[in-house]
């Protein structure tokens, strides 16, 4: 017996949400990544690009921990090793990255100066097949994280120049998406911070303005939002949360019989049982299978030989029982095997 995966077993058995909170800076959205702490979702494993994770209260550990990222190619190592490595002994149950922008910038700046320090010109800008290569390296991240973590995330970015990425890529026709707008094809939900004066009160209102789900219509809005506001309205949304049904994740099923091909020590003993030489055997091979090399038959060229050997001559003659199906005559009627004398 042998096992797989039961497709059924991956049916979603949770609600999972992976939201992308952008805004400007002081808008609040590390708060509000931080705020999956709360939520009752396991502890919070807080990737901190931008070293500001310290201003947060309990990210020293006491409520989860904020991993500081002070050169972008350790990020992927930390993604790993929160996922698959170590870190899983935290056990940690959700995750968040602070930020996207920084992450990406320090990368494309990479790219741009190895491409101006590659052609001697300080005005260089990458090819679209350089940017193509980086959309490939920062789409794993955003993969390891937003898919393969199983969990629910946040990620941060900014908005530096609003349209600015919009009017590039019409007028220049190469700036990716992934360079303007990659978070879109990774998440869920992704929302607007903004910082407004609610009479003498600051308040921060969320604004989504992309879903995938129809428990966050576009245009909605949320005041001084947490992690848990999110997950409470999927809750109350109009599609209801996947059923927590139980099913096996491995199926035992029986393995299939291995055919068993002659040998050709079985053929030869055959031919030999019917008064046919060694040449004789060669020169059949030779006709039906393009070789005389009887050692360089395949065990399907053996077993044809000796099906077409039987056909021939093993009517009424003796033959090794083999774990091959019985080969049938030209009038379709089976070659018959008897005990020897």
């Amino acid at each position: 017996m042998s096992v797989k995966i039961n497709p059924l077993s991956r049916r979603p058995k949770q609600q999972r949400l992976v939201l992308a909170v952008r805004g400007a800076a002081g808008s609040g959205k590390s708060v509000f990544a931080a705020s999956l702490a709360d939520a009752g979702l396991g502890r919070l494993c807080f990737f901190d690009t931008e070293r500001k994770g310290r201003l947060l209260p309990g990210s020293d550990g006491s409520h989860f921990d904020a991993i500081e990222v002070r050169h972008p190619d350790e990020l992927p190592e930390f993604i790993d090793w929160a996922l698959d490595g170590e870190g899983r002994e935290q056990n940690y149950g959700c995750y968040a990255l602070d930020s996207w922008a920084m992450y990406f910038g320090r990368k494309h700046r990479e790219t741009l100066e190895a491409v101006r320090q590659r052609t001697g010109d300080p005005t260089a800008q990458p090819t679209a097949e350089e940017l193509q290569s980086d959309q490939i390296l920062f789409q794993e991240v955003l993969r390891r994280l937003c898919i393969d973590s199983g969990a629910c995330v946040v990620i941060t970015d900014q908005i530096a120049a609003r349209g600015k990425e919009e009017r590039e890529e019409n007028e220049l026709g190469r700036v990716l998406p992934m360079t303007a707008s990659g978070l879109e094809y990774f998440v869920d939900v992704m929302i607007e911070l903004a910082m407004k004066i609610d009479g003498f009160e600051q308040v921060r209102v969320a604004r989504v303005v992309k879903s995938n789900s129809p428990a966050f219509p576009v245009g909605m809005t949320l005041k001084n939002p947490t992690f848990s506001d999110f997950l409470a309205q999927m809750a109350d949304g109009p599609v209801p949360p996947p059923a927590a049904e139980e099913v096996d994740e491995l199926l035992e099923v029986a393995d299939a019989p291995v055919e068993r091909f002659p040998t050709l020590e079985e053929l030869l003993e055959q031919a030999a049982h019917f008064g046919l030489a060694h040449a004789d055997v060669a020169l059949a091979s030779r006709y039906h299978c393009g070789t005389s090399d009887l050692e360089q038959l395949t065990p399907q060229q053996v077993k044809t030989l000796l099906e077409r050997l039987l056909i021939r001559y093993g009517a009424e003659a003796d033959v090794v029982e083999l774990a091959m199906e019985p080969a049938t005559n030209g009038n379709g009627r089976t070659a018959r095997k008897r005990s020897a004398a």
